[in-house]
């Protein structure tokens, strides 16, 4: 059962934008908080940003003034817009729940930005 479907990534050269989506088949209001994380290869999963029910954002100190994370309750979807991206961010970009894993992972949406 997918539970969760990641989208919006693609090739992009550096310093270009690109805005991932996330679509879950449960109410994400439910949960804590949501967010994005991301593999880079050799890598383990780092988290990128997360956010709560009241909106407040998070984000690693390797994303921040670049990427903003949102969400949209009603449509069950959670947003990442990147911009100014770099080749480091290059990674296969995955949203999930926060703190904790409550949910199945997803496969995933590949970003790679080309120098």
């Amino acid at each position: 059962q997918v539970q969760i479907l990641e989208s919006g990534g693609g090739l992009v050269q550096a310093g270009g934008s690109l805005r991932l989506s996330c679509s879950v088949a449960r109410s994400i209001n439910r949960f804590k908080g949501m967010a994005w994380y991301r593999v880079a290869p050799g890598k383990q999963r780092d988290l990128v940003a997360d956010i709560d029910n009241d909106d407040s954002a998070n984000y690693d100190d390797s994303v921040k003034g670049r990427f903003t994370i949102s969400r949209d309750n009603a449509k069950n979807t959670v947003y990442l817009q990147m911009n100014s991206l770099k080749t480091e961010d290059t990674a296969v970009y995955y949203c999930n729940t926060s703190p904790q894993i409550y949910l199945s992972w997803g496969q995933g949406t590949q970003v790679t930005v080309s120098s």
